[in-house]
């Protein structure tokens, strides 16, 4: 059984962290990297973990034959009725309990 370990915030004004302060001259000197430079480092890391850097937000996009698509239709007021009852039982939206009984017969 996995356990979880508590992290620990960083104090950085703890005396006993030795972390040195940078000098005003080392501050100077320090440059931005170079969009090639930048470029090299991002392939080596997709390179090394085997995926694409930075890491994408958000969920990943379906592919276009998952994609739901907008449709129009008319429905008799008892089977709209019967859906919303439906989808209220099961705390999902209405569309999805149509969906879901739409996919049941197709298959």
């Amino acid at each position: 059984m996995k356990t979880k370990r508590k992290i620990e915030k960083l104090d950085l004004n703890d005396p006993d962290l030795d972390i040195p302060t940078l000098t005003e001259e080392q501050l100077r000197s320090m440059r931005r990297a170079t969009p090639e430079e930048t470029e090299r480092y991002r392939k080596a890391l997709e390179n090394t973990f085997h995926r694409p850097f930075p890491p994408r937000l958000g969920r990943p996009p379906k592919p276009s034959h998952e994609k739901y698509r907008p449709v129009y239709m008319k429905l008799h007021p008892r089977a709209l009725a019967w859906a919303r009852a439906e989808a209220k039982r099961r705390h999902v939206g209405y569309q999805t309990v149509i969906n879901d009984i739409l996919l049941q017969h197709s298959a």
